[in-house]
């Protein structure tokens, strides 16, 4: 896997020549970030040896590389899931590949169905911590000493002062930012009534099907994490409503522009 990974950020870096310490994981319809990047060049996953390739609608696709907020950055328009097929060590391959390129920060960020009542769809949560249930870990197997510790802490998962700035920024443009707990399974069917109710009891204020495998990697890596969701619809009880693929992406869509703008000025200030 070394090795592999190693081939891949050569590729990379001799394709396009860039260096940036920020990397960006847009979710289902989060792609509209990208506009807001000032591009210098673009790979398709396809290109990209050893690289897995997004099978999901609203998810592009290609490796982008700008300036955002003035900071150089690595995006990926669309990333991969454990319910597409893929292994744990596929589906965290690009943060290791970012690893590899000398990113310091991961910026991620999902669409994901609320179980707090609190919360309604359309409004936008920091990630302040995660519950893991998925079925395969991303660290299972041998211990690759040079991409981290065998045994990583994981008290700290999602940054703080990052987390704290993105509330400022939220109150100086007068909108409401959420921050909770995300409850990461495989997926790919839509929770029960009675697993919400299950996820919620056991502390969870939202659920989604990735973000927690590319987390643990990026935390092995001793990468700073932040984390964001868009609530897109509701697991609560009395609120529940069959929910497709397509509504997702359209209230994703929605709530984008103030992801945007989070995600814009939080990048700035480092």
């Amino acid at each position: 896997m070394l090795e592999k990974i190693k081939e891949t950020a050569r590729y990379i870096a001799e394709r396009t020549g860039f260096n940036a310490e920020i990397g960006i994981i847009l979710g289902t319809g989060l792609g509209g970030l990208v506009k807001e990047i000032e591009i210098e060049s673009t790979l398709d996953y396809r290109d990209i040896p050893n690289f897995p390739v997004s099978t999901v609608e609203g998810h592009a696709g290609r490796l982008i590389f700008g300036k955002l907020g003035n900071k150089d950055v690595m995006a990926m328009q669309g990333r991969f899931h454990y319910y597409e097929g893929y292994s744990m060590q596929e589906v965290t391959f690009p943060v290791r590949v970012m690893q590899q390129l000398g990113i310091k920060f991961l910026f991620v960020s999902n669409a994901t169905g609320g179980l707090n009542p609190d919360y309604k769809v359309g409004d936008i949560m920091v990630i302040s911590d995660h519950i893991n249930f998925f079925p395969e870990h991303p660290l299972r197997g041998p211990n690759i000493a040079e991409l981290g510790p065998r045994f990583p802490d994981m008290s700290r998962v999602y940054d703080e002062r990052l987390r704290y700035s993105a509330k400022l920024i939220s109150l100086e443009n007068d909108f409401n930012l959420k921050e909770g707990v995300y409850v990461g399974v495989s997926g790919p069917t839509f929770e029960t009534p009675a697993e919400y109710l299950m996820f919620r009891n056991l502390g969870g204020d939202v659920v989604g099907m990735s973000t927690v495998p590319e987390v643990i990697v990026a935390r092995h890596a001793g990468i700073k994490v932040f984390g964001i969701s868009i609530i897109t619809d509701s697991g609560v009880p009395g609120q529940i409503v069959e929910i497709s693929h397509e509504e997702v992406q359209k209230v994703a869509m929605k709530a984008e522009p103030k992801m945007t703008l989070v995600l814009k000025k939080l990048i700035e200030s480092i």
